[in-house]
Order: structure tokens, then C-alpha cells, then sequence
């Protein structure tokens, strides 16, 4: 993607590691404490006893019970705003999930501001899927006002799905979904003067529990 190679290691760019501020979780474990969690409705979050790791995070049963967790600062227990958008600065984030429901469930994945509703955030770098379709559709948004392209791809039911965005640092995002380019997106509201952090959600669509499974999340950023 873009000439950066992060799933085979960093330095692929000429770069030195240490060049790179990298966080990844492949979700061996799962501390509460680590995420500032948001909910409605009593809804679990609890590591499967499967194959690679995998957070599942479920839902209650009632229609919009929700789920929304940001990467949490565990020193000061705020959230850990740790990444910010520089015109200069190359930028990658990458997740591999999958949620049960492709229609009847909302979705949020990528960078955000703090913010207890990730479904509808006014700055972030990021893919958002609607109740009632199937359609994802990635967004970059700066005080409320998105750059958004929609129906880039489809989600499956129970089917995993790698999302990731790039910045190479030329004024374009593209976004991509297992590795297959579905869109771009000019930096023209890119959030540039907010700090960002990982957030995810996943919301019910209907009067069932839905459920996402997070095999892994990753964030790279050129210093």
C-alpha cells in the first residue's frame, strides 16, 4: 500500500523503526481498563478462546443497545489521544474484524477525537457502516463537515474483513478493504488540529444482540 510495507515490518521505507510510532493490540488479552468504554444496555466484552485472538464484544438485546470502546490513557484513565493528522506525516491504520449482523447493526472503525458517541463524531479518519444496509462507507470529517465516500464496499455476515486507511503524505487518503483499493479522499477536512485516538462501536439495528470480533487493530504514524 503506498509503498509501506507494515505487515512484513517497519524500516521497508528506509526508514529506522524508532521513526514510527506504532501501536498494535492482536488481542491475546483484554484489560477494561485499557478502553474507555461507552454502553447502553449491560453488553459483554471478553477475549475468545479462538485461533489468532479475538475480543468479542455483544450487545444487549434491545434496538440500539451499543458498544463503544476508545483507547484509554491507563496512567490518567482519560483517553489516549496519541496520534494527530500532519500534512507531512505518513499515517496507516488497519483492522481485521467481523460483525454478525452486515445489515441490521451500525458500525464505527478507525481514528477518532474523544467522544462518547463514535456513531456520529465531528473529527476522525475513519469507516462507518448504517443500519439497514450493507454499505461501508469511509469518512474524514473536520468539525463536523466530512469528506465521505459512500457504499465503497460491503460487509458480510460473520465474515472477517481487513479495513484499512493510508496517508503517504501526498494530500489524498485511500482506503482499502482486504488490500483491494475502494476509495480516496482529498485532505480538504482532514482533522488537523485535534489529536485522535482508536475507537470502534458497534450498534443493534433491531431488538437483537450483535456482536463484532476484533482479531486485530494496528496504527502507524511517520514522526
Amino acid at each position: 500500500m503506498g509503498g509501506i510495507n507494515f505487515r512484513g515490518g517497519l524500516g521497508d521505507d528506509g526508514l529506522a523503526p524508532m521513526d514510527w510510532h506504532v501501536w498494535k493490540n492482536d488481542f491475546d488479552f483484554y484489560l477494561a481498563t485499557d478502553w474507555v468504554i461507552t454502553e447502553t444496555g449491560s453488553g459483554t466484552r471478553a477475549i475468545s478462546q479462538a485461533k489468532d485472538g479475538i475480543l468479542l464484544i455483544t450487545n444487549a438485546a434491545a434496538d440500539d443497545d451499543v458498544n463503544q470502546l476508545q483507547l484509554r490513557d491507563v496512567a490518567s484513565g482519560q483517553v489516549a489521544e496519541h496520534w494527530k493528522h500532519t500534512a507531512a506525516k505518513r499515517m496507516f491504520f488497519e483492522a481485521r474484524f467481523k460483525v454478525s449482523d452486515a445489515t441490521q447493526s451500525d458500525f464505527v472503525m478507525g481514528m477518532q477525537i474523544t467522544d462518547t458517541s463514535p456513531l456520529a463524531v465531528s473529527d476522525g479518519i475513519y469507516f462507518r457502516k448504517d443500519d439497514g444496509d450493507a454499505n461501508i462507507d469511509c469518512v474524514v470529517i473536520k468539525d463536523s463537515t466530512a469528506t465521505t465516500v459512500t457504499a465503497a464496499s460491503t460487509a458480510s455476515d460473520d465474515t472477517f474483513m481487513v479495513l484499512s486507511w493510508l496517508y503517504n503524505g501526498d494530500g489524498n487518503f485511500s482506503f482499502y478493504k482486504d488490500a483491494v483499493l475502494i476509495g480516496g479522499a482529498p485532505t480538504t477536512n482532514a482533522p488537523d488540529d485535534e489529536e485522535l485516538t482508536v475507537s470502534f462501536a458497534i450498534q443493534n439495528g433491531e431488538a437483537v444482540a450483535k456482536s463484532m470480533s476484533l482479531d486485530y487493530i494496528m496504527v502507524a504514524q511517520e514522526r
